[in-house]
């Protein structure tokens, strides 16, 4: 569009405005978002918020301008003579017709290599493996002992002893101090791992620090450092700086937190949240006994229901059997009844039979015979059963539930006794068994 205008007929006489918007559009549509490097100069923090500064060299210097809602993303304060690293959109300032630099991001001179030694570092080590979810090791639920490698004067200390204490008062806390900062702090935080894994007085290890620069966590970069926690014999987690920075530490260790705070909640359980776990399953546990209990007891009812007194079971037995023998009786006398019929009938016709009276008797002899062998059969057979009936009998018999190992209670009156109720405390009872018989006295006598 704007090498559009430059083509119209030279002619044509331009308006300053015109011309600045022009050149402000040729130059954030040619040139792309860059970053530059450079020293802060003429810096000025204006009343809306927008930083306005000069970023220069030994050989030139650009006007750079960054709007309040870009600065609300630096992690530290600006001042002149910083050098830094700005990622901006080349353009005009159409009022004045100058050109500047809108900033997009900032930060210190130099994060450019260490982002590069950090990319290099986690593509080397994760090509072997350090990274990978099968080596990570699940922590301990409930850890015996806690073990902290940081520096004795950092506030992440405070916090992450301030967080086990609450929730999990009385765990002993092992230190292993060491800087996490500086020059040397990356060998000595190697070292204090390294020591905690050589004695094996934890079942846990957190290795943390508070939050800041890129700088400041570097030494969680060091290849040293990411070694000696891969080779490190109790579960780490790591807890370095805040939510958004990320270190090789967090990769190796076997669990990384955001911040030294949910390291800590990480490696521990909260008592309270255990205590109301505990009380649910006791309630349940409660409840799970007293269902128990009024099933057996409903169970125990409806045996109690079923069971039969062994008197009681005689008795029944005793009147079917009696059924039983009046029932063989009738048909006995039935039977007696049809076959006296018959032999009448047969006389009456014998009687009728004049002629012949010879085949007649001779049929009458064969019949009379007949007739006896089948008396003879139906009461064999009446026998056999009468036989079988007697036999049954002989099993219902209370001699012989008495020597299956039950007895027989009779009072003074020889009443058999078959509730406790009826009883009097000194009453003389008669105790029957299957072989003899024994005198007792009650000394006490209860309703169940």
């Amino acid at each position: 569009m704007s090498e559009g205008l430059f083509l119209e007929e030279k002619s044509r006489v331009l308006r300053v405005s015109e011309l600045n918007l022009a050149i402000k559009r040729l130059l954030e549509s040619e040139i792309p978002l860059i970053w530059v490097r450079g020293e802060i100069s003429n810096l000025v923090k204006a009343a809306s918020g927008h930083f306005y500064f000069s970023l220069k060299d030994d050989q030139a210097q650009v006007r750079c301008v960054m709007f309040r809602h870009k600065t609300q993303l630096l992690s530290g304060s600006l001042a002149n003579g910083q050098q830094v690293e700005v990622l901006a959109v080349a353009t005009l300032y159409e009022q004045r017709g100058d050109f500047q630099l809108a900033v997009e991001q900032l930060r210190p001179a130099g994060l450019g290599v260490l982002y590069e030694r950090f990319a290099q570092l986690k593509l080397k080590l994760e090509r072997e493996g350090l990274f990978d979810a099968a080596r990570k090791r699940p922590l301990p639920k409930f850890p015996r002992r806690i073990g902290i490698v940081t520096s004795l004067q950092a506030a992440a200390l405070r916090d992450v002893l301030t967080i086990l204490k609450q929730r999990l008062p009385g765990v002993p806390v092992a230190l292993y101090p060491t800087a996490v900062q500086g020059a040397g702090s990356a060998e000595q935080i190697a070292t204090a791992i390294h020591t905690a894994s050589r004695r094996a007085e934890c079942d846990v290890l957190i290795v943390c620090r508070g939050g800041g620069s890129i700088e400041d966590l570097w030494a969680f970069n060091e290849e040293v450092v990411a070694r000696a926690i891969a080779a490190c014999d109790i579960p780490i987690v790591s807890g370095v700086g805040h939510e958004t920075d990320f270190t090789i530490a967090d990769f190796v260790a076997d669990e990384r937190a955001p911040t030294p705070t949910a390291a800590a909640q990480r490696v521990v359980p909260d008592r309270r949240e255990l205590l109301r776990s505990l009380q649910g399953l006791a309630q349940h546990l409660r409840r799970a006994q007293r269902n128990r209990l009024q099933n057996a007891m409903q169970t125990m009812d409806y045996l109690q229901r079923r069971l039969v007194h062994p008197a009681q079971q005689l008795q029944r037995q005793s009147q079917q059997l009696e059924q039983l023998h009046q029932r063989l009786q009738r048909a006995d006398a039935y039977r007696r009844r049809h076959w006296n019929w018959q032999w009448v009938s047969l006389a009456q016709r014998l009687q009728a039979a004049s002629i012949d009276f010879a085949r007649l008797q001779d049929r009458q002899t064969n019949l009379a015979q007949r007739l006896n062998n089948a008396m003879r059969t139906v009461q064999q057979r009446h026998a056999v059963r009468l036989e079988n009936v007697a036999q049954h009998l002989i099993y219902l018999d209370p001699k012989q539930v008495l020597a299956r190992g039950y007895s027989m209670v009779q009072d003074a009156r020889g009443r058999v006794v078959s509730d406790a109720a009826r009883l009097a405390v000194g009453e003389e009872l008669r105790v029957t068994f299957a072989n003899g018989w024994a005198r007792t006295e009650v000394k006490d006598a209860g309703v169940k």
